[in-house]
C-alpha cells in the first residue's frame, strides 16, 4: 500500500462515500466510449478488462464488443462446448451480464447461467469448466466472469477463462482486445445481439446448478470431516460478494460449526470499513477493509473473508488477527505438503516473483521443487492441471491447490477452499495458521516484507515494464553485493514486466500498475525492519535514476 494512510482508513462508511447506483447504471447504458481515446479503449490487464461507467472505461459498448470478440475467438479456436457465465455483486455486473448474454445468445453459444439468477464466484466457474472438460477431447467448455474483483463499487470487470479453466494467457487476451477495439472503432456494426428477454428464453441458454456441483465436491479438496469432528468454530464474511449464497449450503451440507457474520448484498457496500486510502474496497487482505471481522476474532477458532468474486482470501486468527498473505501461503504450503499423502512427491510449489522468500526456504525444507513465475495466476494453470504443481499462490492473497487425491481442483484462485483449509489446519494441528506459521519457520529466519506504491507517468511505467537489466548500475543492495538482476522469472523464463534485484539477505522487485499511474515496490529483508527500510530506500534511488526523464 502507499505510505500515506487516510484518516478514514478502517472506519465505517459514511453516506457521502456511497456510489450513486442509478447514476452509475445510467452511465453504463447512456455513455458511448470513444476508441480514439486510450483510456476508453478495451484493455486487458492481468485480470481482464476493468473500468468505470463514469469514466467511460466500462460501458455497454465495451461489453458488447468484448462479448462479440469472445464469440469470434471461440470460433477461431474451435471451442464449441458450453460457456459458463458468472457475475459478482458489483452494480455494473448485473448490467454487463445482460449485455453479455444478449450477444452470446445471438451467436448461438451454449451458455450456462445460475439457475437462481444469482452470483457465481470465479473459482466456481473454473471448477465448472474443468468438470465439464474432464476426459473430453472435443466439445470443450470455457467461461466468463463479470467482476472487477475487490475494486471499488463504481467499477466493473470482465474476465475470460479458456478451456484450461484458468485466466486467459496474453496471446488470447491480446487477440480479444484487438478484435474488441476494432469492433468499437466500427461503431459496433459487427455485434450480433438479441433483446435480453429473448436471450433468456433462447434454447442455447441453460439454467445450471453451480452451487450443488461445487459444494458437493468440496470434501474432495478439504478434509471437512476433520473440521466437523473437531467442532472448529468458524466465522465467515463474504464481504457482500459472490460467495454469499454458497456458505449456507456448505454449512448445511457438511454440518460444520460455522456462521456467516454478514450476509448482506448491497451494491454500495455500505457495510464495509474504508480501505487504506479512504475508498471502499472489498480487499480481504487489508486490515482496514477487514476491521469488522478482525474485531470479533475472539468469538471464533478461525475466521475468514473473501473478496467480491471470491478468488481471494483473508485469514483472521485469534492469536494475531489478520494474517499477512505471504505468511498464510507459507502456512498452507507447509501443512499441505505433509498432510496430503495423495499428492505426488514431484508436485512442486508455485509462487510469483514478488512473493516472500520464506516460501523458497519452506519448499527447500520440504524437498519440494519451487517454480517462480511472473505475477498472474495464469502461469500456474497448466501445472495444476497436470499435477506438476501441488500449490500455486500469489502474495495478493490468491491461491489454489490440488484435490486430496492429487487431481486438479481449480486453475484459478479459490478463496473458499483457502478459508476452509485454515479451519482444517486448526482441526488437525490444534493451532491456528498464524501459530502454525511460527512453528514451521522458527529455524528459517524472520521475514520483514512490505509493498509500497510510488507515482509514475505512463512513460515511466512503460520504461519499467521493458527494462534492460544491464541499465541497472547499482552494485549493492542495503550494503550487500547484488547477486542477481532479473527481468525474467526463473521458473519459466517469462518476462516479469519489471525488475527483481536480489542480495543475500534481501531483495526488491518493481512492477508498473496496469491501470493506475503508479509502480509497485515489493521488498523483503531477512534481517530486521531497519534493513527492510534500507532496501526500500535503495530501490527508490535505483528506480529514480532509471526512470528519470522518461
Amino acid at each position: 500500500m502507499a505510505e500515506s494512510i487516510s484518516p478514514l482508513a478502517g472506519k465505517p462508511i459514511t453516506a457521502a462515500m456511497l456510489v450513486n447506483v442509478p447514476r452509475l447504471v445510467t452511465s453504463y447504458f447512456a455513455q458511448a466510449p470513444d476508441p480514439s481515446i486510450v483510456s476508453q479503449r478495451v484493455s486487458f490487464g492481468t485480470s481482464g478488462h476493468r473500468g468505470s461507467a463514469f469514466t467511460c472505461s466500462f460501458n455497454e459498448g465495451h461489453i458488447l464488443a468484448i462479448s462479440q470478440a469472445v464469440c469470434l475467438y471461440r470460433k477461431k479456436a474451435e471451442i464449441n462446448g458450453s460457456l459458463f457465465l458468472g457475475m459478482d455483486t458489483h452494480a455494473l455486473s448485473e448490467s454487463a451480464f445482460v449485455s453479455t448474454l444478449e450477444v452470446l445468445a445471438a451467436n448461438g453459444v451454449e451458455t450456462m447461467i445460475d439457475r437462481h439468477g444469482g452470483y457465481t464466484p470465479t473459482p466456481v466457474i473454473s471448477h465448472a469448466i474443468l468438470t465439464s472438460n474432464r476426459n473430453r477431447k472435443t466439445g470443450l467448455a470455457d467461461g466468463i466472469v463479470i467482476s472487477p474483483s475487490h475494486n471499488p463499487p463504481n467499477e466493473g470487470g470482465f474476465k475470460y477463462n479458456p478451456t484450461n479453466g484458468g485466466p486467459a494467457d496474453v496471446d488470447i487476451t491480446g487477440w480479444i482486445e484487438r478484435t474488441a477495439n476494432n469492433i468499437l472503432e466500427k461503431n459496433l456494426v459487427d455485434v450480433r445481439r438479441i433483446p435480453y428477454e429473448r436471450a433468456r428464453k433462447s434454447p442455447c441458454v441453460h439454467a445450471h446448478d453451480y452451487i450443488s456441483l461445487y459444494v458437493n465436491d468440496l470434501e474432495n479438496v478439504v478434509d471437512i470431516d476433520a473440521i466437523r469432528s473437531a467442532n472448529v468454530k468458524i466465522g465467515i464474511d463474504p464481504l457482500g460478494g459472490a460467495a454469499v449464497h454458497y456458505w449456507e449450503p456448505i454449512i448445511e451440507r457438511y454440518k460444520i460449526a460455522a456462521s456467516v457474520v454478514n450476509d448482506a448484498v448491497d451494491p454500495t457496500f455500505r457495510f464495509m470499513t474504508a480501505d487504506w486510502d479512504g475508498k471502499i474496497r472489498m480487499d480481504c487482505s487489508s486490515p482496514y477493509a477487514m476491521a469488522r471481522l478482525i474485531a470479533v476474532r475472539d468469538k471464533f477458532d478461525i475466521a475468514f473473508a473473501n473478496d467480491t468474486d471470491a478468488d481471494r482470501h483473508g485469514i483472521v486468527c485469534p492469536s494475531k488477527g489478520l494474517m499477512n498473505p505471504n505468511e498464510y501461503l507459507v502456512a498452507a504450503i507447509s501443512y499441505l505438503c505433509v498432510k496430503r499423502p495423495g499428492w505426488h512427491r514431484d508436485s512442486g510449489i508455485g509462487k510469483t516473483v514478488v512473493s516472500s522468500g520464506m516460501i523458497d526456504r519452506v519448499a527447500a525444507n520440504l524437498g519440494r521443487k519451487l517454480v517462480e513465475v511472473p505475477v498472474g495466476f495464469k502461469w500456474f494453470s497448466n501445472g495444476l492441471i497436470d499435477g506438476s504443481l501441488g500449490f500455486g499462490g500469489e502474495e495478493s492473497a490468491g491461491a489454489s491447490f490440488l484435490k486430496r487425491d492429487g487431481s486438479v481442483w481449480t486453475t484459478d484462485k479459490d478463496g473458499l477452499i483457502l478459508g476452509l483449509l485454515a479451519a482444517e489446519i486448526v482441526a488437525r494441528t490444534g493451532h491456528d495458521p498464524a501459530q502454525h506459521y511460527d512453528s514451521v519457520t522458527r529455524d528459517l529466519g524472520k521475514s520483514f516484507y512490505q509493498r509500497i506504491d510510488a507515482p509514475a507517468s505512463p512513460g515511466q511505467r512503460k520504461s519499467l515494464a521493458n527494462l534492460d537489466p544491464d541499465r541497472i548500475d547499482a552494485k549493492e543492495l542495503a550494503g550487500e553485493p547484488i547477486e542477481e538482476k532479473l527481468t525474467r522469472a526463473p521458473g519459466n523464463n517469462q518476462p516479469i514486466g519489471g525488475v527483481k534485484i536480489i542480495a543475500k539477505n534481501g531483495w526488491f522487485a518493481a512492477r508498473p500498475s496496469g491501470t493506475e499511474d503508479i509502480y509497485k515496490i515489493y521488498a523483503e529483508s531477512f534481517r530486521n525492519e531497519d534493513h527492510l527500510h534500507e532496501i526500500q530506500k535503495d530501490a527508490r534511488e535505483t528506480l529514480g535514476r532509471l526512470l528519470d526523464g522518461q
